[in-house]
């Protein structure tokens, strides 16, 4: 069993994540690649599908495929994750989310942070619901060397900053939107090929714009604990209520 160690789970402690370089090998990355370029290649893409396939998912047809889940599940990031949530207590995984971002031909924007589960129109989630999870890991199939190229970004502290909000207004606050709080400064990953996030459900993140000339290449897969519909709305307030392997930094902080 692999698992994270000390830095990587403090990491994840104080400020919501961890990058793990290399968690996934060269050979898996070339099938996955291969696959999504193979479903570009014969499918295309439908531009009137474009803003549902970048909120939910590109390559729809292929998500629950060998060659995208076997990132997560054949690889050491299935019991790195088991090491800080619990051995044997994480629901299956059948899919990931295909997640490509396009160059485009204007200046960077300004990135905005959003916790996964809201709804907005197009991503799936029910109106009036919050679809929350336990962990985010994030598989990066391409290099992002600079900023701007698509990347991946959070906000480091805010799982615990929004902890703190929700302690007080309540978890069906995020129906109203993001909570209205000072915010630290993003933080764009730069991730290589082969590397990989693992990150608390509620930290805020979003997506930088892509001014480079590549596609950025990522799948992500969404974990959830055995037993979480049951407490879905307590763990907004209680972060590590569903993560075993860091009950010792939380007693520390007390």
């Amino acid at each position: 069993m692999e698992y994270l160690d000390d830095q990587q789970r403090q990491q994840i402690y104080d400020d919501g994540y961890t990058l793990v370089r290399g968690a996934v090998p060269p050979e898996k990355v070339t099938a996955a690649l291969r696959a999504i370029n193979a479903s570009l290649g014969e499918r295309g893409i439908d531009p009137q599908q474009l803003t549902t396939f970048r909120s939910q998912t590109y390559c729809p047809e292929i998500t629950g495929s060998e060659a995208i889940v076997s990132l997560l599940v054949d690889t050491p990031l299935w019991s790195m994750a088991e090491s800080v949530i619990g051995e044997g207590t994480l629901q299956p995984v059948t899919h990931g989310q295909i997640a490509l971002r396009f160059p485009t031909t204007g200046s960077a924007t300004e990135i905005h942070p959003h916790i996964d589960g809201m709804y907005t129109p197009h991503n799936g989630v029910k109106k009036g619901t919050i679809a929350n999870f336990t962990a985010l890991v994030g598989v990066y199939l391409s290099d992002t060397p600079t900023a701007d190229a698509g990347n991946f970004t959070v906000w480091p502290g805010t799982h615990r900053m929004y902890a703190d909000y929700f302690a007080e207004a309540g978890p069906t606050a995020l129906l109203e939107g993001m909570p209205p709080i000072q915010l630290p400064e993003p933080l764009q990953i730069t991730p290589n090929a082969g590397d990989a996030v693992i990150s608390h459900y509620q930290i805020g993140h979003g997506i930088a714009s892509n001014v480079s000339g590549n596609i950025r290449y990522a799948v992500y897969f969404r974990l959830t604990r055995e037993g979480h519909s049951d407490i879905s709305l307590h763990v907004m307030t209680d972060l590590w209520r569903e993560w075993d392997g860091m009950g010792d930094l939380a007693r520390n902080q007390l």
